[in-house]
């Protein structure tokens, strides 16, 4: 080594083969030194040699060396022999410790000082030295990142600096290229400097990361200088590659020391001294969480992806101590893994923003962070579970009315639609459930239309994988009915009103497809509302259905019930015991619904005739006299017992249940029709006493 590069400190034990051995055995000791053992090295000068032509060849040269030197020349020979042992040696170590990977490897090829590396430049320190391979790699040196304080990694890197400078201001060809890594590298030492006077710099394991990956990007850089100082061994193309790779392992390595040194993340990640109390596990816990949310900012791609892989199971072990300390500049680090290169990598960055996004604490974060354009296209083109996770998050934000609108900017809608299309029963749920969030923003609803969302909504409804797919979407046409008389007469020409009430023939209806159907029934002609069996649907509803869906069905009936002859209808198809029985229901709505159609009803005589006679029509009606402003109904309730008050049977009966007291309170507050109902029962009681005296 020191025979190729004078000006390289190399240990004295191969000197006296420089000094006194012939130029052929020099020839064998540098090949022995300088050439790497591993076969297909980009950097060796016969690439495709194999290791046996390259054993054949020493042994001719080692032969030849003894032959012309002699005693002299044997003495040289099993140097190079005792020195061939040792590279094999330090190669089979070295082949060991990549096949094993993993941090904290005992068998790496670091550290001895009397086997030289290709190309490293660097001091003969305690430290000792590493291939070039194994010094770009932040695992592969576990003795160094390990035993070595930052203060020792902190020198290496340094003095490694001026060399990697040089080989850059003296390289020849690529001159635009060099002169960017130059720049690079005059960057390094006020980095350094500010990263070793962090109060935190000694106690933190990133620092020593950070140099170790330091020292490795420098060793490049001087393997690469002297490369192309030398007579070309790869292509331009090869060449100009590699020097693009380094000049973003530089840009790396700058970016990730600014990042410690000015946003606190070093802080954030510093193991605080161990609590003495019984809390200590949970402080440790806490720790280990900051670090790996740090790790999320720095380093490179592997690293992130295996932080993330450590969060996931933080996340599902204690979901309150990630939270608590999640920041802007986490968030922002794991949305950036949304984009990266690894579709595993994007699969696990959406797999934790889902879960932080179901935790309901962190939308602003995801939303200032710009999370929704990364998510919109991996639901669009991601893998099987990328557009999952990303769908699912996507639900989960777009229950707010502004971060449902910037998904309908950001072209969030055609993904959405495509997996209601075609996707599995998780995603298509999770998509109809994001549609149906963004149905119920008003001014969004005709570009929801405009996109095909109601073709889609009736289909799920008619052939949806799950239950939850089919309620999404009469939510969703309930919500694009609820104002729009356009949009009603689109869902009614699709064919939304038969599946609509396919659905409802359920077991057990549920509230959003009997609101559908309320909001479709003004928008469909009364012989068409007969001849598809509405009113038997809405009966079975009445009976069955749950409390949210008999108030619509209620509401539906007195939408129907507009003119006389469909309040006939009505009546025929005995709807008002069915309402009757849902004055009593425990909801105010449903009370009020039930009260507003039976009012409605009265107006035609017949059904008025079958109120009277009902038994429990009174009582109820009465019971809703409450003067309680939380009671909205007293207002029907009024109405149909001045309807009722003709009969004298009707008229014992509300004095009987408390119709008086009720009365003179409503009075007080000046409700519509109190007093004069008041008054007619007043006057019967009157009636009454007199006509019991005579």
């Amino acid at each position: 080594r020191e025979a190729l590069h004078p000006h390289r400190p190399f240990p004295g034990a191969v000197n006296p083969i420089r000094r006194h051995a012939s130029p052929q055995i020099q020839t064998i000791v540098r090949s022995c030194i300088c050439q790497p053992v591993q076969h297909g090295n980009k950097f060796r000068n016969q690439p495709n040699d194999s290791p046996g032509d390259c054993d054949a060849a020493s042994e001719e040269l080692v032969g030849g060396a003894l032959q012309e030197e002699g005693a002299g020349g044997s003495a040289a020979a099993v140097l190079i022999l005792v020195g061939f042992c040792a590279v094999a040696i330090g190669a089979g170590k070295r082949t060991a410790g990549r096949g094993t990977g993993g941090r904290g490897s005992g068998a790496a090829g670091c550290g001895d000082p009397t086997v030289g590396s290709e190309g490293v430049v660097g001091r003969g320190n305690e430290l000792g030295y590493c291939s070039y391979q194994e010094e770009m790699s932040s695992q592969s040196c576990p003795a160094v990142a390990g035993d070595a304080t930052a203060e020792e990694l902190l020198e290496r890197a340094r003095g490694l600096v001026p060399a990697a400078l040089a080989a850059a201001r003296s390289a020849t060809g690529f001159g635009g290229r060099w002169k960017a890594i130059a720049a690079r590298l005059e960057r390094v030492p006020p980095c350094l400097s500010d990263l070793s006077s962090h109060p935190c710099f000694s106690k933190n394991s990133l620092c020593r990361e950070l140099l170790q990956s330091v020292a490795a990007t420098l060793a490049e850089a001087a393997e690469l200088g002297e490369h192309c100082r030398e007579p070309p061994r790869a292509g331009k193309l090869q060449m100009q590659s590699d020097l693009d790779a380094l000049a973003g392992k530089l840009d790396l390595n700058l970016r990730d020391c600014a990042l410690l040194v000015k946003t606190g993340v070093l802080s954030d990640a510093t193991v605080p001294a161990a609590p003495a109390e019984a809390g200590a596990a949970a402080a440790a816990h806490q720790t280990d969480v900051r670090e790996l949310l740090a790790r999320l900012q720095i380093g490179h791609a592997e690293a992130k992806h295996r932080a993330v892989d450590g969060l996931l199971d933080a996340l599902h072990e204690d979901e309150k101590s990630v939270l608590s300390a999640l920041g802007r500049g986490k968030v922002a680090a794991l949305v950036q893994l949304l984009t990266a290169t690894a579709p595993k990598v994007r699969e696990k960055a959406a797999t934790v923003i889902c879960l932080l996004a179901e935790s309901g604490s962190c939308e602003g974060l995801l939303m200032s962070e710009g999370a929704l354009p990364p998510l919109v296209r991996l639901a669009e083109s991601g893998s099987l579970v990328g557009r999952e996770k990303a769908v699912i998050t996507l639900q989960r934000l777009s229950m707010s009315p502004d971060i449902a609108r910037a998904i309908v900017g950001h072209s969030g809608v055609r993904p959405l639609i495509d997996i209601c299309q075609t996707g599995d029963s998780i995603s298509q749920s999770a998509a109809a459930g994001a549609l149906k969030n963004l149905s119920a923003v008003p001014e969004v609803r005709q570009a929801l239309a405009e996109e095909g969302v109601v073709r889609v909504m009736i289909n799920l409804l008619d052939s949806g994988v799950v239950l939850g797919s089919k309620e999404y979407a009469a939510e969703c046409l309930q919500n694009l009915t609820s104002s729009n008389d356009n949009l009603r007469r689109a869902v009614v020409a699709e064919g939304g009103l038969r599946s609509l009430l396919a659905y409802i023939d359920g077991p057990l209806p549920q509230e959003s497809p009997v609101a559908a159907l309320r909001n479709l029934v003004t928008a469909v002609s009364p012989d068409s509302l007969v001849s598809l069996c509405v009113l038997p649907r809405l009966m079975h509803v009445l009976r069955d259905g749950s409390v949210g869906a008999q108030q619509a069905a209620a509401s539906a009936i007195c939408k129907i019930s507009s003119s006389m002859d469909m309040k006939r209808v009505v009546g025929e198809h005995g709807c008002i015991p069915l309402l009757v029985r849902l004055l009593e229901a425990k909801s105010n709505a449903a009370r009020e619904a039930a009260a507003q159609a039976v009012a409605s009803l009265m107006s035609y005589p017949p059904n008025a005739r079958d109120i009277k006679k009902d038994e429990k029509s009174v009582p109820n009606l009465v019971q809703l006299l409450d003067p309680s402003p939380h009671n909205t109904a007293k207002k029907y309730a009024i109405s149909c017992l001045l309807s009722l008050s003709a009969s004298k049977r009707c008229r014992k009966l509300m004095i009987s249940h408390g119709a008086i007291g009720y009365l003179k309170k409503l009075t007080e507050k000046d409700v519509a029709g109190a007093k004069k109902l008041l008054e007619k029962l007043e006057r019967g009681k009157l009636r009454n006493l007199f006509s019991a005296r005579k």
